[in-house]
């Protein structure tokens, strides 16, 4: 790790100028994932800027939806009865992701900002585009069990680890940010890139913007919704496969769904033609298999990982079938 410069700050406006100030820092909270980076010589920020004292830690509900501050603890914001009673998709989405020590010390924009547990981008030794552009992609050939079968590209094939940026995803949240050129939003959909020939660049923020919350519109979604995470333990591991499906349902009839993957693309991925198709279906084994067909179409596996093929079908389905009681 190399020598850096601390900061505290307590406004926005003096964030975004510290940062303006220091082109070549980075914004720090919970720093779950930023300081292993740093550790290993992946990422070398000159300035840390300690957030931790502005005031982003509200989880508020409106008449028109839910508004989460960056600084909220995923651990809070999991156990919030709000969300519990009205956002059940992104409580179980929290519950599932990481250990209980770091929920109760990640933050909600540092999870939104985490970078991929790709092996070859950890590993200083191997080739990485994401770490190292033109470098090269170790894992197109190379031990890819845990990596895309959506969105890759001939640069990378990582994948985004957060559990709760796919129900994020699926709820259909918009991220508020602020930068030196004021406030803008952006849908959580697009918030997260994938990788085509720039694989570095993980999100759509621009230089010195801060997320400041996301907020999720008001929805029927508090009944029949469900988080699959399949993973090789039950204990603190990242999604092979996640899915985060919610049903509002009409009887037996699907009147409105929402479905999205984790651990198959370098952003969550949105399942949009599925959903189209569940509209005004009835609930049955056949429609969400179905679904689940046409959820995996386009994908493509690259050895290691063909296994997610046959997977990603098997999870759609059951996760529409949990959701649907």
């Amino acid at each position: 790790m190399i020598n850096f410069e601390y900061s505290r700050v307590s406004s926005i406006k003096a964030a975004i100028d510290m940062a303006a100030k220091n082109p070549t820092g980075g914004f720090i909270a919970g720093g779950t994932n930023l300081v292993d980076l740093m550790k290993k010589g992946i990422m070398s920020p000159t300035r840390l800027i300690d957030i931790n004292n502005l005031p982003l830690k509200d989880i508020r509900e409106t008449a028109t939806g839910l508004t989460v501050g960056a600084l909220v603890i995923n651990s809070d914001l999991a156990e919030n009865e709000i969300v519990r009673n009205n956002y059940p998709l992104l409580a179980m989405a929290l519950r599932a992701g990481a250990s209980p020590q770091l929920r109760n010390m990640a933050t909600l924009g540092g999870n939104m900002m985490q970078r991929t547990r790709c092996t070859y981008f950890y590993d200083t030794a191997m080739p990485c585009n994401k770490r190292q552009p033109g470098s090269g992609c170790g894992a197109l050939q190379g031990y890819n069990r845990m990596h895309a079968i959506f969105g890759a590209s001939d640069t990378c094939i990582a994948v985004h680890p957060s559990d709760m940026c796919v129900a994020l995803a699926a709820l259909n949240a918009t991220v508020t940010v602020n930068g030196p050129k004021g406030e803008r939003k952006i849908a959580f959909t697009d918030f997260h890139r994938l990788p085509g020939n720039n694989p570095e660049k993980d999100n759509t923020l621009l230089k010195g913007e801060l997320v400041t919350s996301i907020t999720i519109p008001k929805n029927s979604f508090a009944k029949n919704v469900y988080y699959l995470k399949i993973r090789d333990r039950a204990s603190y591991a990242f999604a092979l496969i996640s899915v985060a499906a919610a049903l509002e349902l009409n009887g037996n009839t699907i009147r409105n769904a929402r479905l999205a993957m984790g651990g198959v693309a370098h952003k969550p991925w949105r399942l949009v033609e599925s959903e189209k198709f569940l509209i005004g279906k009835a609930a049955t084994k056949e429609n969400f298999d179905k679904a689940a067909e046409l959820a995996m179409k386009g994908a493509k596996a690259y050895g290691h990982n063909n296994f997610k093929l046959k997977m990603g079908k098997v999870a759609v389905a059951e996760a529409l079938t949990k959701a649907a009681g």
